[in-house]
């Protein structure tokens, strides 16, 4: 074998195992990625049992039931439809009926979601932004989901600093 021969041989080799490579992260990713999905996107891509996915939309009212060691189930709705989940675990502290939610888990046989992970919106006015497109895109969106928080909630305004400021940020390090 001549010495171009080897460095092809080389190359040809580096180029095939990084290919490989590439092929088995892709396919690992592909495996772990979980899409949001609203109702109607469950209801409408007839998703199949067993699926992961990740459901999104607002907690119906008066759907939230809780049993013993933890157990609840609740509705998640978009407006047009609605999807039973079950959780079994500590729901976050601003879990309620009528707030954002989503739920990640999988799609049981009866078309109920068996959730391993509930996310609630963490003031009053975030909204996941898949959870916020969905309600546009069903006509079910406020305007007052867009409202900024009162300006005395933000950071101060900036401004010239006051005299001695500098040396009293270097003085709290």
């Amino acid at each position: 074998m001549t010495r171009k021969q080897r460095r092809f041989a080389l190359i040809a080799g580096g180029v095939a195992v990084l290919a490989v490579a590439t092929a088995l992260v892709l396919n690992a990713l592909n495996d772990s990625i979980v899409f949001f999905n609203s109702p109607t996107d469950v209801v409408e891509k007839k998703v199949q049992p067993g699926t992961r996915l990740r459901i999104g939309g607002l907690v119906a009212p008066g759907s939230v039931v809780r049993g013993e060691n933890l157990a609840v189930r609740f509705q998640v709705t978009d407006g047009n439809n609605t999807i039973a989940v079950g959780y079994k675990g500590i729901l976050p502290d601003l879990f309620r009926e009528g707030q954002g939610v989503i739920a990640e888990g999988v799609l049981d046989p009866g078309g109920s979601v068996k959730a391993d992970s509930v996310l609630a919106k963490h003031d009053e006015k975030y909204m996941p932004r898949e959870v916020a497109d969905a309600l546009k895109k069903q006509g079910h969106w406020q305007s007052d989901y867009d409202k900024a928080a009162p300006a005395s909630a933000g950071p101060p305004a900036a401004g010239p600093p006051a005299a001695g400021a500098s040396a009293a940020a270097g003085a709290t390090r």
